[in-house]
């Protein structure tokens, strides 16, 4: 008799694909919170072994690459908050419009504003992004974003709600 081959369980990440209005927007929301935590292994794990990643002027292919990208961003943004919004969704596509608010070393703070385009596997895990990003200087005291580090508060306004 022979044993059945043991496999990796395809790992599944819901809301899947087709997505509806109502998925994107947890889909877009559940990215935000992973990517307010700051921990790039943890976001990474949201991708496809093999997701490819434009990333501003940066070409990046798999979660190794996905996080390494991650743990310099975060070590140069720092007090890094962020907060997406669906901008248009289609079977397993979704286009999100971001702001996020965060500090340089010298205390400068920045709003990078910017859009990302996703493509989804049909287990749920990004397999590409594509984000342009756009950042600009601002003073301290014109800051939107006031949460303590982390997740954003469910009653904190989004981005039409202030705005932007």
């Amino acid at each position: 008799m022979t044993q059945p081959v043991q496999t990796q369980p395809t790992q599944s990440r819901p809301p899947l694909p087709p997505f509806t209005a109502e998925t994107a927007a947890s889909k877009a929301r559940m990215a935000e919170d992973a990517w307010n935590s700051r921990d790039p292994a943890r976001v990474a794990l949201a991708y496809t072994p093999d997701s490819l990643w434009r990333n501003r002027a940066e070409f990046i292919c798999g979660r190794a690459e996905i996080e390494a990208l991650l743990t310099r961003k975060w070590q140069r943004e720092m007090d890094y908050r962020l907060i997406k919004e669906v901008w248009a969704f289609t079977d397993n596509r979704i286009a999100v419009r971001f702001a996020y608010e965060w500090h340089d070393d010298s205390g400068q703070w920045y709003r990078s504003h910017g859009n990302e385009q996703w493509q989804f596997d049909a287990n749920g895990l990004m397999e590409r992004r594509e984000a342009s990003i756009n950042d600009v200087r601002i003073a301290e005291a014109d800051r939107k974003f006031h949460w303590p580090l982390g997740r954003r508060p469910d009653d904190h306004p989004g981005l039409s709600e202030l705005g932007m």
